[in-house]
């Protein structure tokens, strides 16, 4: 269940950035890497989900970005960095189904795999800050 939430998630992730990137329309980037990865329904279900909770709150999730990594303006944080941190931070202060810790060490594990050598540091750190807002 765990790699099939984290190919979720990492799905999730590519279509992030390939609709901040290029600016290709959501669903049409959605449906393609749906059927390129065949997730199953509950997941791929969890990998919608997650994409259209940042995309509907991305003016919120960016102002905590701000907040909490605010020696790094959002125009210098990686491309790949800042979409994750908006999945992490979609998923522990509005969506609020997986516990903290676990949505962490995930975005810590997409960081590692998508993100430069110091990335898994950045996004660990900014969502330690982000889990004392969600234990308040």
């Amino acid at each position: 269940m765990t790699g099939e939430r984290r190919r979720a998630r990492a799905l999730a992730l590519k279509v992030l950035y390939e609709v901040n990137s290029v600016g290709h329309e959501v669903e049409g980037v959605v449906t393609r890497l749906l059927e390129e990865e065949g997730l199953s329904g509950g997941n791929a279900f969890f990998a919608q989900e997650l994409v259209s909770g940042v995309i509907r709150n991305k003016e919120t999730i960016d102002l905590n970005i701000r907040n909490l990594a605010s020696a790094w303006p959002m125009e210098q944080i990686p491309m790949v960095d800042r979409n994750i941190l908006r999945l992490a931070i979609f998923e522990i202060l509005l969506d609020n189904k997986v516990p903290v810790k676990a949505v962490i060490n995930e975005a810590v594990e997409l960081a590692k795999k998508f993100g430069s050598d110091n990335s898994p540091k950045f996004v660990n750190g900014v969502l330690g800050s982000v889990s004392t807002l969600a234990n308040r």
